[in-house]
């Protein structure tokens, strides 16, 4: 098994009416989460944003729709993920994008159990991850009224 870089981004994905997309992940049914993956050798963040988008939900999102928020976050990685990395490795750097996409898009999964697009108070009562939930706060405007 090839060690993963640790280095990543997020994607936070929301709608129209502001509602965001989590995705409850395969190996830990209790973790819901925006679109994530690792930066590839040789790809910068942006193209690795775009290709995990599609990779995960089959949404083919335009780089035009793409807004780096230009946050880079660092965190611990959790005990029971850390042999994917090489050894010695404790920390991931995690690059935080987001895009509104329409909610009408069909999500074809690939690497998650489910999927739920949810207002942005129960998003951030759902998501397991410090750093999403801090993107949810920062980077997803209030839906107008």
């Amino acid at each position: 098994m090839a060690f993963k870089r640790p280095e990543s981004v997020l994607v936070v994905l929301y709608d129209e009416r502001h509602r965001l997309l989590l995705l409850q992940r395969e190996d830990d049914a209790d973790f819901w989460q925006s679109v994530t993956g690792t930066v590839e050798e040789n790809e910068l963040p942006e193209q690795t944003a775009i290709r995990e988008v599609a990779e995960e939900t089959g949404i083919i999102l335009q780089p035009s729709l793409l807004t780096d928020c230009r946050h880079i976050n660092r965190y611990q990685i959790r005990e029971r993920w850390l042999y994917r990395y090489p050894p010695g490795t404790c920390y991931n750097t995690e690059h935080v994008f987001c895009a509104q996409v329409s909610s009408k898009f069909p999500v074809k999964l690939t690497e998650h159990l489910a999927f739920e697009w949810l207002s942005k108070p129960a998003a951030l009562a759902r998501l397991w991850s410090p750093s999403n939930r801090l993107a949810v706060e920062a980077f997803v405007p209030r839906p107008r009224t």
